[in-house]
């Protein structure tokens, strides 16, 4: 019998990406508008991509089966 595929979830998809080892990288929140008035050091750590906790990463990457 035929497996069936898994469907991508399509918020997750738009937020996560996985890194050639294995790990799931997402974008830090708080860079989009009002910048001016944020702190340069606040905008400058939130930069760098960040990296899911070893405690999600397996719920993500079913939220992400062929990414």
């Amino acid at each position: 019998m035929a497996q069936y595929k898994i469907k991508t979830h399509s918020g997750a998809k738009k937020r996560f990406k996985l890194s050639k080892n294995g790990n799931v990288k997402y974008q830090k929140t708080n860079r989009r508008h009002r910048l001016t008035q944020k702190a340069t050091k606040r905008k400058r750590i939130n930069r760098v991509a960040g990296y899911c906790d070893k405690t999600n990463v397996a719920e993500v990457k079913k939220l992400i089966p062929y990414k």
